[in-house]
């Protein structure tokens, strides 16, 4: 799951920051309405996480910019606004949920998990290849029932290699999807995770392995 927190806070996009890396989904951050749009544009996410102040305008212009352009993209509204009629008016622009600042981050978590259930295009299956399921809507790796502790990033990565199993992702591409916004993975940090991953796999007698083709990407294969 990648979701998009547009927040002007830098301490509490820390805070969620780590509570999402720790469920296991990515997070890009932007502070802006210009590079929120900039950001939805570019990539694919599953869930808006909108703040309502911010330095260039009322995050309710970008609620209405994302519904006249990306209709069923979910949007939590997290703001300080907390009167009834600032909650009415934020659903009625379009606004799938609504949470009042200051919240736990379990609360945060079980209510971005309820959207996405509610979401059909967020609904994804569970990804099996040799002993190795893993589920994408708890970020839960296991092999053989037990379960594969790795670092998001690394699950990021088997995810990717999961969903293409036998096929070749491109280099390229697991650099952007495992980047944070605005800021690059660099090609020794992809490699130095799949290293990482690879030694996790043959540790645990997967029955997959991750081959380097060389020039072009990686394949997850079944041995």
């Amino acid at each position: 799951m990648r979701l998009l927190l547009v927040e002007d806070s830098p301490r509490l996009t820390e805070l969620i920051n780590e509570t999402m890396h720790d469920a296991g989904w990515r997070l890009d951050g932007v502070s802006t309405l210009r590079d929120a749009e900039a950001a939805i544009a570019a990539r694919e996410h599953d869930l808006v996480l909108l703040d309502l102040g911010l330095p260039d305008g009322d995050g309710l212009q970008l609620l209405q910019w994302i519904r006249r352009e990306h209709v069923g993209l979910p949007v939590l509204i997290i703001t300080a606004r907390g009167s009834v009629d600032e909650r009415i008016a934020g659903l009625d622009a379009g606004a799938d949920d609504y949470l009042v600042k200051p919240f736990h981050h379990r609360e945060l978590l079980s209510r971005c998990r309820a959207m996405l259930r509610r979401n059909p295009n967020a609904i994804q299956p569970v990804l099996e290849a040799g002993a190795l399921r893993y589920d994408p809507a708890t970020a839960e790796l296991t092999c053989e029932g037990a379960v594969l502790p790795l670092p998001p990033r690394e699950r990021s990565l088997i995810e990717i290699l999961l969903r293409e199993v036998g096929r070749v992702v491109p280099k390229r591409r697991l650099e952007t999807a495992l980047s944070e916004y605005g800021q690059e993975l660099s090609s020794n940090a992809l490699e130095l995770a799949v290293s990482r991953v690879r030694k996790r796999l043959q540790s645990a007698e997967t029955g997959v392995q991750i081959e380097t083709v060389r020039g072009i990407g990686y394949l997850l294969r079944r041995v």
